[in-house]
C-alpha cells in the first residue's frame, strides 16, 4: 500500500510510553534509527533504558536485507518477543527499513502480532501508524514506492553529541548483481547542496565537530542535478564551514571516484585522510560478473593517486569471497590487490545468496568448504598486512578526538579512546585532567596491533572543545531525566567503518 500524506502529525500519547530502537545493517539504516527516534520522542515516547531487551512499550526493528538469513533473524526475534507482548496489554512492535520494503504483507503473515509494518520510504509514517494500529486494533502496513520526505527534513535523535551522520543522498543507480539495496531503497536521489550545508551549519552550531556525508554511492553524487563535480565542489564548501573540524563520507565507488575528488580531500584541510573503497573481487571476470563497471588496474590507479596526494592515508575495503563461478585464479588476483593495496584494513565476507538478486541463481556457486579456506586465506592475509601498517604509526604524535564507548577494556586498563584522523582506534593513558567525548588530546604511539594502537606514555596535550561541552551538556541532562537514556543502537561516538560481522559486502553502505 502506498501514501499520498506528507510527514505523519505528532500523536499524543498519553502518559510516558517508552521504545527501543532494534538496528540492523548498514550506516544507512543506523541514520534512519536515530530519525525513527526523533518522531518517536516528538510523539510523546521516551527511550527505554539500555538493556530493556523487550521490555518497553514500544520495540521498533529497523531492519536489513542483503544478507542471506536476514529474514530468519528477523522472525526469531519476533517470536522471542511474542510472549511478552502476549502478558503485556498495549504493547505494540513495528518492524520497517529494508525488509519491511521487501517482505511487505508477508511480515503480518508469519508474526500476526506485529502492529506495524512500514517500508524505507515512509519512516515519517510511523507515531501515526502506532496510533492507528492502536485505535483500530489492527495491523497497519504501509509500505510507499517512492520517498516521500527526505530524512533529513524529519526530526532526529542523534547518538552523539559530537559527532553526525548527514546524508547527502538517498537510493542507488547501480545494479550489482549481489545486491539487493537498489530494489529497496530506489534510484538515486541528492539532495540541494545549499540544504547540505545549512544541516552540518546548524550541527556545528550545536557542538558537532565531525560529519560524515553518508550516501549509498556518496560520491556519485551529483548525477540527480546534473553536476559531476558536485561531490568535491561539497567537499572543498565543508571545509569552509566554522569550526567543523572532521569530515568524513561513505561509502564511494571506485566507478565514480574522479581526480578532482582526490584534489579536493588533499587541498580540504578538514577532510581526514581516510578513505574507504569497496573492492569486492581483484579478478576482472569477477568484477564483470558483479557488474562493477572497473577492473583491477582502475582501481589500484585510484589507490596509487590517492597514496600520492595523501601519503599517511588509511584506505579500507570491503571484499567478498566465493562470488558465483570464482576460480583459484580469480581469488588469486584479489590477493594480489590486497598485497598491492595495502589496506589499513578489510571488511570481508564470505558470499551469501540475497533473494532477489540474479547472482542468487547464478551457476557454479562455489562450496561452502570452499568458501571458509579462502576466506581464512584471505583473513590471514589481511591481519598480517593491517599489522604491519599499524606498525609504521609508532612514533607518530597524533591528535585523537576522544571517543566515547569505543575502548570495550578501558575501565579496567584505566586508558580513554579516541579516533585518529585517519579514523584509527587509539587507546590513550587517562591524563589527570578532565577529558570528555569530543575533546582532542595529543598523544604519541608506542604500540600496534593489528586492529588499534595503544599510547601509553603521558597525553602530550588536551584541548577542550565545544564538541566536549555538547557532550557534557548532553549527559547532565540525560541524568536529571527519570527515564532511560540509551537507545539500543551501535554506539556512533565518531562513526567508524561497521564490524566485519554486521557490513552488508555491498559498497553501498
Amino acid at each position: 500500500m502506498t501514501s499520498s500524506s506528507d510527514r505523519s502529525p505528532a500523536v499524543d500519547v498519553q502518559g510516558s510510553k517508552s521504545y527501543e530502537i532494534r538496528t540492523y545493517g548498514c550506516q544507512m539504516n543506523v541514520h534512519d534509527s536515530e530519525r525513527l527516534a526523533g518522531l518517536l520522542e516528538e510523539a510523546g515516547y521516551v527511550r527505554a533504558p539500555e538493556g530493556s531487551d523487550g521490555d518497553a512499550d514500544v520495540v521498533v526493528f529497523n531492519t536489513c536485507a542483503v544478507r542471506e538469513n536476514a529474514d530468519n533473524r528477523l522472525y526469531g526475534n519476533l517470536g522471542r518477543l511474542a510472549p511478552k507482548k502476549a502478558s503485556r496489554p498495549g504493547m505494540q512492535i513495528a518492524v520497517g527499513g529494508c525488509l519491511a520494503q521487501k517482505d511487505r504483507d508477508t511480515i503480518v503473515k508469519k508474526a500476526p502480532w506485529v502492529d506495524v509494518v512500514f517500508g524505507t520510504h515512509n519512516i515519517g509514517k510511523l507515531p501515526v501508524l502506532l496510533e492507528r494500529a492502536r485505535v483500530q486494533e489492527e495491523a497497519q502496513v504501509e509500505i510507499a514506492e517512492s520517498l516521500e520526505a527526505f530524512p533529513s527534513t524529519l526530526p532526529t535523535r542523534r547518538e552523539s553529541a559530537y559527532a553526525a551522520w548527514v546524508s547527502i543522498s538517498v537510493g542507488c543507480n547501480n545494479t550489482c548483481t549481489f545486491c539487493i539495496v537498489p530494489a529497496l531503497r530506489g534510484k538515486e536521489k541528492d539532495r540541494r547542496p545549499g540544504d547540505i550545508l545549512a544541516e552540518i551549519e546548524a550541527l556545528v552550531g550545536e557542538g558537532v565537530s565531525e560529519i560524515t556525508l553518508l550516501g549509498q554511492n556518496v560520491n556519485a553524487y551529483g548525477s540527480d542535478i546534473g553536476d559531476r563535480e558536485a561531490f568535491s565542489k561539497l567537499l572543498r564548501a565543508c571545509g569552509t564551514v566554522d569550526g567543523l573540524e572532521r569530515v568524513r563520507f561513505t561509502s564511494p565507488h571506485p566507478r565514480d571516484f574522479t581526480d578532482d575528488v582526490i584534489a579536493a580531500m588533499a587541498e580540504t584541510p578538514n577532510v581526514m585522510p581516510q578513505l574507504h573503497m569497496p573492492l569486492q573481487s581483484g579478478s576482472d571476470t569477477v568484477l564483470k560478473a558483479m557488474r562493477r563497471s572497473y577492473r583491477q588496474d582502475r582501481y589500484l590507479g585510484i589507490i596509487e593517486k590517492v597514496r600520492a596526494a595523501i601519503p599517511h592515508a588509511a584506505i579500507t575495503t570491503d571484499i567478498i569471497v566465493g562470488f558465483p563461478g570464482e576460480t583459484e585464479e580469480d581469488f588469486e588476483q584479489t590477493l594480489h590487490v590486497v598485497r598491492e593495496a595495502r589496506f589499513a584494513q578489510a571488511f570481508t565476507f564470505q558470499y551469501s545468496k540475497r533473494p532477489g538478486t540474479p547472482a542468487a541463481t547464478m551457476e557454479n556457486q562455489i562450496p561452502k568448504q570452499v568458501v571458509q579456506e579462502r576466506y581464512e586465506r584471505l583473513v590471514a592475509l589481511q591481519e598480517e598486512i593491517s599489522w604491519e601498517e599499524n606498525k609504521k604509526q609508532v612514533g607518530r604524535t597524533l591528535e585523537l578526538m576522544v571517543a566515547e564507548g569505543e575502548g570495550r577494556k578501558d575501565g579496567a586498563t584505566h586508558r580513554l579512546s579516541g579516533r585518529a584522523p585517519d579514523n584509527r582506534l587509539v587507546h590513550f593513558t587517562k591524563p589527570d585532567q578532565e577529558v570528555r567525548p569530543g575533546d582532542v588530546v595529543t598523544v604519541e604511539v608506542t604500540y600496534a596491533a593489528p586492529h588499534h594502537l595503544l599510547a601509553e606514555g603521558p597525553v602530550l596535550g588536551v584541548r577542550r572543545t565545544r564538541a566536549g561541552d555538547a557532550w557534557e551538556k548532553r549527559t547532565a541532562a540525560a541524568a536529571a531525566k527519570p527515564a532511560g537514556v540509551m537507545l539500543g543502537l551501535p554506539k556512533i561516538g565518531v562513526p567508524a567503518p561497521l564490524p566485519a560481522t554486521t557490513g552488508s559486502a555491498c559498497g553501498c553502505d
